[in-house]
């Protein structure tokens, strides 16, 4: 068959020379010289995106100027390369590196010493973009174009399948992206050095790249019955829901609609828009605005409770038990690196980040989450490292005193401004307290804070200038953030992880306000991400010494969750407790809490 390639097309290098090992003896010639390298680009090319369920297609491979070699791979010439392969003394270059890891792990091979790869690298360089695919970098940093795939495949009724392509020119196709990707290597490893990120992307990014591959080929059991379950019970919710709102606007309508929505809230109802942001078609009916008109109408409420609930629903309790590998029977999240401005790891199919963290919802799906026979999950959390991380790079003096004597830092806070004693501090109290201590680290206003607390805004602007005077310390290093990152651009991290800013001396002042909250907030959550990964690579080059059948299979925000043998419990438990505990020195001490179970949602404290 015939690939829609045009051989007059030049993509990257018009002197691309390429060499295709399909013989016993071009494998064996090539892996000799394979074996002399000191490093190299890798490729694999896939039928698929699943790394867990496709075929290895081959694998392309560069470490020279202007030439590459491609294996189509079969078990024979996958073996051939294994001992190349997980030889860690060859250093390993590629883009999206844990992609290759999972594919080749799939095929019975460890990759080792993977020391560069380009996606990364590019995401550390301009964090605040996502656009970091091979063919973009191609284009943006080297000035040349790389061959689409679409150009190997055609597309509508002529598309032809991946393994249908003829070897030469899927050769030429994959080869062409691992040279791109030498270039890009080299390239990137100077903007690197000149941006001070070298250390930062070899101590904490790429030795993370194995962990989260790791993490992800464990995966985590599901109980699809009792999703199926609740899912029932959640619709039947939803049905009663729906007639108290219709009941209430006298009418039915499309909830899911915001045009049908507006008209009755606005329209029908007559609750007053003042202070609503817009959309495209209109007033908007985000679940930001609703929230301002909670006290307008109790129909505010219901639909932001249906809403909450169609997405749990749909996101969670149907899609689950579609996520399940069959071959393996869990299901394998994608932790995403190089997505968040700040370093946080982000998750996708299925996004665990955004499972409500409070209330029966969130523990509605965590409860499906489960420990096999035999074992139970572990969850070890980072308590307040936030504001642990603030107190000690704001150096502030009261709040640091109050870590240090095991305060529960929002009773602490609550006293000062309310000028009570511990014993008077009730949970609405204890609850504004909290607003207020992370609401800073998010450069929350007193607006903001008295939507979030349910307070009067004057209230709020006196809680604000009482906690500045108290913690005067933060109050400085905020007012030194906001101008440092006026005068280079850029915020930094504890580990020098840098967020660009370049509207933070706009002459709109929205949008110089919201850099400046971006401003406020990046060092102190991205050193938390620094410091959470930094964890998780301690953690994972030890945790097989101390059990080796124990997984760490998930990371949440502040939190890691592991699967244990129950007869293992406690000494895993202390061991991750102080790995997480002792991975770098604060002003302050830093506490992981310990909870153990059955299932995600149901655990309890366990004291070491």
């Amino acid at each position: 068959m015939n690939s829609p390639l045009s051989h007059k097309e030049n993509y990257f290098n018009l002197m691309l020379n390429y060499e295709l090992a399909d013989s016993r003896e071009k494998l064996n010639s090539f892996t000799k010289k394979l074996a002399r390298q000191r490093a190299f680009v890798l490729n694999t090319e896939t039928t698929g995106l699943d790394p867990f369920t496709i075929k290895l297609l081959g694998i392309s491979f560069c470490f020279e100027d202007g030439k590459a070699y491609y294996v189509p791979c079969l078990k024979s010439e996958i073996s051939n390369l294994k001992s190349v392969l997980e030889n860690l003394k060859i250093e390993k270059f590629g883009h999206n590196l844990k992609y290759d890891i999972e594919v080749l792990r799939e095929n019975g091979i460890n990759l080792s010493g993977v020391a560069f790869d380009t996606m990364i690298a590019s995401y550390l360089l301009n964090p605040g973009t996502r656009a970091h695919d091979l063919d973009f970098l191609v284009t943006t940093e080297l000035k040349k174009k790389i061959m689409p795939l679409e150009a190997l495949m055609g597309k509508g009724k002529t598309k032809i399948p991946l393994g249908q392509i003829p070897v030469q020119n899927f050769a030429r196709y994959s080869c062409e992206r691992a040279e791109a990707t030498w270039w890009l290597t080299q390239k990137l490893k100077l903007e690197l050095q000149k941006a001070n990120l070298s250390k930062l992307f070899s101590k904490i990014e790429m030795p993370l790249v194995p962990v989260l591959a790791g993490m992800e080929a464990a995966g985590i059991q599901i109980d699809s019955n009792l999703l199926k379950k609740y899912s029932g019970r959640v619709q039947k919710q939803l049905s009663k829901i729906s007639e108290q709102i219709f009941k209430m606007a006298k009418t039915k309508f499309n909830l899911d609609s915001p045009i049908q929505l507006r008209q009755i809230l606005f329209e029908k109802l007559k609750i007053k828009t003042d202070g609503l942001g817009w959309g495209k078609t209109g007033i908007s009916t985000a679940a930001g605005e609703l929230l301002k008109l909670r006290s307008a109408h109790p129909i505010i409420d219901l639909i932001l409770e249906y809403r909450e609930l169609t997405k749990l629903r749909s996101t969670y309790l149907l899609a689950l038990p579609k996520l399940i590998n069959p071959k393996t029977g869990r299901v394998h999240t994608s932790f995403n690196q190089t997505i968040t401005a700040t370093g946080r790891l982000s998750s996708s199919n299925p996004n665990l980040q955004n499972i409500p963290t409070r209330g029966d919802l969130g523990k509605i799906v965590r409860i499906a989450f489960v420990a096999p026979p035999g074992t139970k999950l572990i969850s070890v959390d980072y308590a307040h490292i936030e504001l642990r991380i603030i107190a000690s790079l704001a150096n502030d003096k009261k709040m640091i005193e109050a870590f240090r004597a095991g305060e529960d830092i929002h009773t602490e806070t609550a006293c000062k401004i309310w000028g009570i004693k511990p014993k008077e501090v009730t949970p609405e109290i204890r609850r504004a307290a909290k607003t207020i201590n992370f609401g800073v680290t998010y450069g929350m206003g007193a607006r903001g804070l008295a939507e979030s607390a349910g307070i009067p805004l004057d209230e709020a602007q006196k809680f604000i200038k009482k906690y500045f005077e108290i913690y005067q310390g933060i109050k400085n290093f905020l007012e030194k953030t906001k101008f440092s990152a006026k005068k280079f651009g850029y915020v930094e991290t504890l580990f020098g992880r840098r967020r660009y800013l370049p509207e933070i001396d706009s002459p709109i002042r929205q949008f110089q306000a919201q850099a400046e909250r971006m401003a406020i907030n990046m060092p102190v959550q991205g050193t938390a991400a620094d410091i959470m990964k930094l964890a998780m690579i301690k953690i994972a080059q030890n945790l097989s010494k101390i059990s080796p059948s124990s997984k760490m299979i998930l990371q949440v925000h502040d939190e890691l969750v592991f699967e244990v043998q129950e007869k293992e419990i406690r000494k895993v438990a202390k061991f991750v407790k102080e790995a997480m505990e002792n991975v770098v020195k604060l002003r302050v001490p830093i506490v992981a809490d310990v909870e153990v179970g059955e299932n995600w949602g149901e655990m309890v404290k366990l004291k070491l």
